[in-house]
């Protein structure tokens, strides 16, 4: 008899086996439909001995939100059911576990990697954002992976989540201490702005390999909060400008100080217009159809351009591709874009590059000119350091250099007048940014492959979380 205490419960047109998880008055397991093909689902089972007046409106408002929203990285609610003991949330399956083990298997996650999930999840932040809706529970435990074949995240467990905007004010203390925002922690008044705060502690922690105030009581995390000190980001792994920038911009004790919601999506590491979705090959086949029109005709420069923002869209295209077949042949086509654009790279190269050195003698006859103005003077002399780094085939610092020299030489133009100087500064920053626009297309370019690989590494990788579970 003690073995049938454990059984799962009964529920009609559903078979309920495996124990995925329990909590405070709510266990999930995995479950069959009897009809329909034996579809698949997970099915929250809630106890109501176990119910106090707070979890039934939280559990009510859970099942009023997952009714309501629909969006591919927001789990799905397919139904809820109730007999006399419990109350059933039927929810589609995610086989991948959750966000929290598929970090503590690997440590720590690669940044692009880590830059995919985060584009899932803002984009489901987005969603709620937009219905008023905030999760007040986000934590790596409450996002579920349910691709085997790729990174896709399911936002899940709206317990806790509430109508509210960046004005609206609570106290209840909500959610995990861990991944809590210091306003709420110190039970101050708060808003929606706690997600954010959120989002920057998961974002660390999957970088990082633990979250930047992991503690051993809630005491010391609430003494590690209360500080004044800033959040240091560790050394290593080192991450790039734009990781740094939006880990720190959220990680704000101060929720005034906190980067905003529209800041956030449209912050160029979370890159939303970019991540894979639906959308992506569409896109990317109109500007590769340009692309061809351009090249046909002999507009390479043009021709190369459209190549690399097509490219924007043909690796998150390829990425979100499931069906074998057509992700091998989508990934052949990739190639072969990718080779044409490596062509187009060393013609306009070429062309571009002979104009620079053309432009030598132009450049230093206009420093001649610009002795009476040691701040045109000065810029020239950055725009002929960065001709020099790219003749050296330094092509980052040579960037750098251009963007430096052109900040300065347009500021200079706007404010010289008509005449033979004015002539020849026009004609040097067109030629100066002709060659900056290249070195970037070159930096992205450089990148393509790598990247179409590191998508696909990525594939196995959760495959591999998978098959832990």
């Amino acid at each position: 008899m003690a073995s049938a205490s454990w059984a799962p419960p009964r529920l009609e047109d559903f078979i309920l086996t495996d124990k995925l998880g329990s909590g405070t008055y709510a266990t999930v397991y995995k479950a069959y439909r009897k009809r329909n093909a034996r579809e698949v689902v997970a099915i929250k089972c809630v106890s109501k001995k176990s119910l106090n007046k707070a979890s039934v409106e939280n559990l009510l408002t859970e099942i009023e939100i997952l009714k309501t929203v629909h969006h591919p990285h927001i789990l799905e609610l397919k139904d809820f059911q109730w007999d006399r003991d419990n109350i059933f949330l039927i929810t589609e399956y995610c086989p991948g576990g959750d966000l929290s083990h598929f970090i503590r298997t690997r440590r720590i996650l690669p940044e692009k990697t880590t830059q995919i999930f985060l584009q899932q999840l803002a984009s489901a932040l987005k969603c709620l954002y937009e219905k008023n809706i905030s999760h007040l529970d986000l934590k790596p435990q409450n996002i579920l992976l349910s691709s085997l074949d790729g990174p896709h995240l399911k936002l899940a467990d709206f317990g806790f989540a509430q109508h509210m905007t960046s004005q609206d004010e609570a106290q209840a203390l909500r959610g995990s201490p861990l991944y809590m925002a210091p306003e709420m922690v110190c039970r101050s008044h708060y808003d929606a702005r706690v997600d954010l705060w959120s989002v920057g502690v998961i974002l660390y922690e999957a970088l990082f390999g633990k979250a930047p105030f992991a503690s051993k009581s809630f005491s010391e995390l609430e003494e590690k909060i209360r500080s004044d000190r800033t959040i240091e980001l560790p050394p290593r792994p080192r991450v790039s400008l734009e990781c740094r920038d939006l880990l720190q911009r959220l990680l704000k004790r101060d929720p005034n100080e906190r980067i905003s919601f529209p800041d956030f999506f449209a912050h160029p590491f979370v890159d939303l217009e970019h991540m894979a979705c639906a959308e992506s090959l569409q896109k990317a086949l109109s500007l590769v159809i340009e692309a061809v029109e351009k090249d046909n005709a002999g507009d390479f420069t043009s021709a190369l351009t459209l190549y690399c923002r097509a490219m924007d869209y043909f690796i998150p295209a390829l990425h979100y591709e499931t069906d074998v077949r057509r992700k091998q042949a989508l990934r052949s086509k990739v190639t072969q874009y990718i080779s044409r654009a490596e062509e187009l790279k060393v013609l306009v190269s070429s062309s571009n590059r002979t104009l620079l050195m053309q432009g030598t003698s132009a450049r230093e006859l206009l420093k001649e000119m610009a002795q009476d103005k040691p701040r045109l003077f000065a810029a020239l002399e950055v725009a002929s350091a960065a001709v020099a780094k790219d003749e050296e085939g330094m092509v980052h610092d040579a960037l750098d250099l251009y963007q430096q020299s052109l900040g300065e030489l347009i500021l200079m133009l706007s404010a010289e007048a008509a005449g033979r100087r004015r002539e020849l500064l026009h004609a040097e920053i067109q030629t100066l940014m002709r060659r900056a626009e290249f070195l970037k297309e070159q930096i992205k370019t450089s990148h393509w492959k790598s990247e179409s690989l590191d998508q696909e590494m990525l594939s196995e990788s959760v495959r591999g979380s998978c098959s832990l579970q």
